[in-house]
């Protein structure tokens, strides 16, 4: 997908958010402050104070840019026919969007608390619920609705999990999303 934004603005926001992605994950959002993110990317305070007023500013951007292909599919999901192909492309188009997310489910992972703290927490917690909505069917069989869920929290566990296992991403990425696909097809009786 292009970007509308201007090139070189878009390169330092993006820069922005990975270097402080990272440093939030690596020593935890709490004890990671504006100058720190500054001085890894070499710019001034002032610089850095241009596109992002605050560390919650950055984080929100960050959570922002990856709800917007989030918020794209629930959209797409709801205006489709609630089949089992529909919702194995669903995970499929979830699989695609989390390719790059890596990075913002580790951080998830070990600021909990700064997660749930921060407005960001209700409003993953609310798309996870969508994308759910769109997966299980209302007259679904509670073991069912337990697919449909393990299905698509398989998708960020497995790739969390897999971390240190020595293979290829797309490997890995192609192997959880399988493994996700079997659960959904299970909830479905009508598929092998």
């Amino acid at each position: 997908m292009g970007s509308t934004q201007h090139p070189r603005r878009g390169d330092t926001r993006q820069r922005i958010q990975d270097v402080a992605l990272e440093l939030f994950v690596d020593q935890g959002y709490e004890k990671t402050s504006l100058r720190e993110i500054a001085e890894r990317l070499d710019v001034t305070k002032a610089a850095l104070y241009y596109h992002f007023k605050t560390k919650e500013d950055i984080l929100i951007s960050i959570f922002e840019d990856l709800a917007r292909p989030l918020d794209e599919l629930i959209a797409w999901g709801a205006t489709q026919p609630h089949t089992l192909a529909t919702k194995k492309e669903i995970l499929q188009r979830y699989s695609e969007a989390l390719k790059t997310a890596t990075p913002v489910f580790r951080f998830m992972q070990e600021n909990q608390a700064e997660v749930r703290d921060l407005s960001i927490g209700e409003t993953f917690k609310s798309r996870m619920m969508g994308l759910i909505d769109l997966l299980q069917d209302a007259d679904a069989t509670l073991p069912d609705r337990v697919r449909c869920m393990t299905a698509l929290f398989t998708m960020h566990a497995g790739m969390f999990a897999l971390r240190e296992v020595d293979a290829d991403p797309e490997d890995k990425r192609k192997a959880v999303l399988e493994v996700a696909v079997d659960l959904m097809s299970q909830a479905h009786h009508d598929a092998p």
